[in-house]
């Protein structure tokens, strides 16, 4: 089975193009595409968590270390176990188009670039930690709590306290799983089409996120969860789960 090109995965990934017709019935059948397309996304998501993030530290030294050691090694087993073919094998090959050969190198370096985000998300998680005020020193400016709307299981909650300086803690139970994610917003509740998206929830029940400066929080006091597709889409999929008002 013929692969998707490689850098039309990472489009994908990126969410800056949708699949069409064809590449979604092959990613339905392709357990290889459909992996790398995972991984690409969570390379994704993790530098999506730090987009609005300056200045950003180095990753440590062993983590590049493995990144050349990783790509050396994957290149040394090809040339090892590289088949000898006849030239006119050689010729039909080079004859097809270069989107239909999938290079060997496309999993380690991955998993090498993977590797490298999740060093710098850490290492940006603790900078953030101790850049941050002491817990006893913030002030709760506006709380909320979350209750499921009529579609979602009653055992789903949350809670939303904004904070005095300028993150919002999010605290959900029981939220129904997705094949895609989950994502915060800040509505308007005299126009819930008028909305501030403040980031996606990572696989943990309590999170931080900072609210964009700027947000009017007299305005937009309606806090949604909504479950959201991969699907290219920046704006609400209309699924809500969770909601509920700010008050002071």
């Amino acid at each position: 089975m013929q692969h998707l090109d490689p850098d039309r995965l990472v489009l994908l990934a990126l969410s800056e193009e949708q699949q069409d017709t064809g590449e979604s019935d092959h990613l339905a059948q392709c357990a290889g595409c459909r992996h790398d397309l995972s991984a690409l996304r969570e390379v994704a998501d993790l530098g999506a968590e730090g987009g609005d993030l300056r200045d950003l530290p180095n990753p440590p030294e062993h983590v590049w270390q493995a990144i050349e050691e990783s790509i050396s090694a994957s290149a040394a087993r090809t040339a090892e176990t590289a088949p000898v073919i006849d030239l006119a094998h050689r010729r039909d090959r080079r004859d097809r188009p270069a989107r239909q050969r999938r290079p060997r190198w496309l999993a380690p370096v991955l998993s090498a670039a993977a590797a490298a985000v999740v060093a710098v998300a850490g290492t940006l998680a603790i900078t953030g930690l101790l850049d941050r005020p002491p817990t006893e020193t913030e002030t709760v400016t506006a709380q909320a709590t979350l209750a499921p709307l009529p579609t979602v299981p009653a055992s789903a909650s949350g809670s939303v306290e904004v904070l005095s300086d300028g993150f919002m803690r999010i605290d959900v139970r029981n939220l129904p799983l997705t094949t895609g994610f989950h994502e915060v917003w800040l509505l308007d509740p005299d126009n819930p089409t008028r909305m501030v998206s403040i980031g996606n929830l990572p696989n943990r029940s309590t999170v931080e996120l900072p609210v964009p400066t700027g947000t009017d929080m007299n305005r937009y006091s309606l806090v949604d969860i909504s479950d959201e597709p991969h699907d290219g889409d920046s704006t609400h999929s209309g699924s809500s789960l969770l909601r509920g008002t700010l008050t002071s």
